[in-house]
């Protein structure tokens, strides 16, 4: 059986929209590793609770360009807008790199790059 795993990162990409912690952890393996190349790894769900949480003011916004899949890969790119602590929107591009396990996900390879426009 064939999982529509883009289908999945869709509804994912949903739950950061809603800025919606519980709802995005829900697709998650309890023991999912979300890597941030040059920043932070995060291991397991409450450890994504609680750097979701400490994240203040409204979601990012996305614009997808890209969203390829393969096996149990999904890669999804595109820009993002997001307020810096000083409330100034900032423009990034973003790579996400979601591996699949028993349709959830194992882990997530996030790269964000600023625009340096």
């Amino acid at each position: 059986m064939h999982t529509d795993y883009k289908s999945i990162v869709d509804k994912i990409n949903k739950t950061f929209d809603n800025n919606d912690t519980e709802a995005f952890l829900s697709y998650c393996a309890d023991d999912i590793v979300w890597i941030m190349p040059g920043d932070k790894t995060y291991n397991g769900k409450e450890s994504i609770r609680q750097m979701m949480s400490n994240m203040q003011g409204e979601p990012p916004q996305f614009t997808i360009k890209d969203l390829i899949s393969e096996n149990d890969l999904v890669v999804c790119r595109g820009d993002m807008k997001m307020k810096d602590k000083e409330g100034i929107t900032k423009d990034y591009v973003f790579c996400d790199v979601y591996r699949f396990k028993e349709q959830k996900i194992a882990e997530l390879t996030s790269y964000i790059i600023q625009q340096k426009l």
